[in-house]
């Protein structure tokens, strides 16, 4: 029995040490580059500091990023598959996208006022018939914004399979509110997905002790699929359709089974 006290208090200090050297990995860059995208944000210009930012707080939690492609730079709504709240810095990080996200994460402490700062969407899915007014919303976003991510999803997945996507979001792009482009954007963590991911009942806190306390790193691809013109196809359902079948086409490659 001492020797298990013994093992379970050395798991429970090295989580403490990880968490910690992880957590200065970026609150310290935090506290340089906040104020600089501030300043930026208040001369009204293009701010390169978030998306510095969040390719450091990806690092941070043990991302080694390898982009595969071509990601578009403005203009774009980008439709992503979804395996963690890794895939916000990750993502962001590379195109410095907004983000359409429940809002339920305006609220979460820091990831909130962080995702406020990164002109994050916020839309609510408990009321049905508040769907016009969310597509009215993201269309404002989409018309000030160079470019948002979705997950159309609307959940996480383990990364080896790719669920139903919802569609009511995609009259967003049925037809565009202005020339733009749909580039799919597939995220592999490889055999690290199902560790990665976050699913089932665990809450938020819980997600993020375990992303914090994880040793060591993990590759995840990011690929950059085909873009398509949302405004050739005049029905949100084939809008959604068509991007669902590139990234199950992308995942099946890697894989090596069928996506469907």
């Amino acid at each position: 029995m001492a020797t298990i006290s013994i093992s379970i208090r050395k798991i429970d200090f090295q989580g403490y040490i990880l968490c910690t050297i992880r957590l200065l990995w970026i609150a310290l860059p935090l506290a340089i580059l906040l104020p600089l995208h501030l300043i930026w944000h208040l001369l009204k210009l293009p701010s390169p500091w978030a998306m510095l930012f969040l390719r450091i707080s990806a690092r941070a939690l043990g991302a080694r990023v390898t982009v595969y492609g071509k990601p578009l730079r403005r203009d774009v709504f980008f439709v992503a598959n979804h395996i963690s709240w890794h895939d916000i810095p990750i993502l962001a990080g590379i195109t410095g996208s907004s983000f359409v996200a429940q809002d339920g994460v305006r609220d979460w402490p820091v990831i909130g006022w962080l995702a406020k700062l990164n002109r994050t969407v916020f839309i609510s899915r408990s009321e049905k018939q508040n769907v016009a007014q969310q597509v009215a919303e993201l269309r404002e976003a989409i018309a000030e914004n160079w470019s948002v991510t979705l997950f159309p999803e609307g959940t996480t997945s383990d990364g080896l399979g790719l669920l139903p996507f919802k569609q009511s979001l995609f009259a967003t792009l049925a037809p565009p509110p202005k020339p733009m482009m749909i580039q799919p954007v597939l995220l592999d963590f490889g055999d690290d997905g199902p560790e990665i991911a976050w699913l089932g009942e665990e809450t938020g806190w819980e997600s993020a002790w375990r992303a914090f306390t994880r040793p060591g790193s993990y590759d995840v691809g990011v690929h950059f699929l085909e873009p398509f013109d949302p405004g050739a196809l005049a029905d949100r359902k084939l809008v959604c359709a068509l991007a669902r079948s590139r990234l199950a086409e992308a995942l099946s490659a890697k894989l090596g089974y069928d996506v469907r």
